[in-house]
């Protein structure tokens, strides 16, 4: 074999349809666009979304909510979780280092999902009513 013999398998590669050359080709004339019409022109279709002047889906539907640009700062936190760090003082920084929350979170809450059986102390996190009943009854405390 040499370099200069390599060729595609067969049937691998095809000739691209050239429309628009002449009457013997079969795509000649209007070349596979059909007569008059947008659709025939050139430069001319719809947008996407275009309905052909129906009001769009898009539109059609209710705006509804919206996502608030400050979710990406707020983290929270579960007993679970806590219980499974095995801290005695937890902050945000420990936190962090843990992985338990991303690195742009500013404002942490412990929810009370699951439960503690440590004493654990916060500093700098907030805790759910429900959460922080459950660390204070485990001896922990919440400043």
């Amino acid at each position: 074999m040499e370099l200069n013999s390599i060729k595609p398998a067969d049937g691998a590669k095809h000739a691209k349809r050239r429309v628009g050359r002449g009457i013997g080709s079969g795509l000649g004339k209007t070349a596979g666009r059909g007569h008059k019409g947008q659709k025939s022109r050139s430069g001319g279709y719809h947008k996407v979304g275009f309905e052909g002047g129906q009001m769009p889906l898009q539109r059609r539907l209710p705006k509804r909510g919206f996502k608030s640009h400050l979710l990406k700062f707020n983290a929270e936190v579960t007993l679970t979780a806590l219980d499974q760090l095995g801290l005695a003082e937890v902050d945000v920084l420990a936190l962090k280092q843990a992985g338990l929350i991303g690195e742009l979170a500013k404002v942490v809450k412990v929810i009370k999902s699951g439960s503690l059986t440590k004493a654990v102390k916060l500093n700098g996190v907030g805790a759910t009513a429900g959460a922080k009943a459950a660390i204070e009854a485990a001896g922990g405390s919440v400043a």
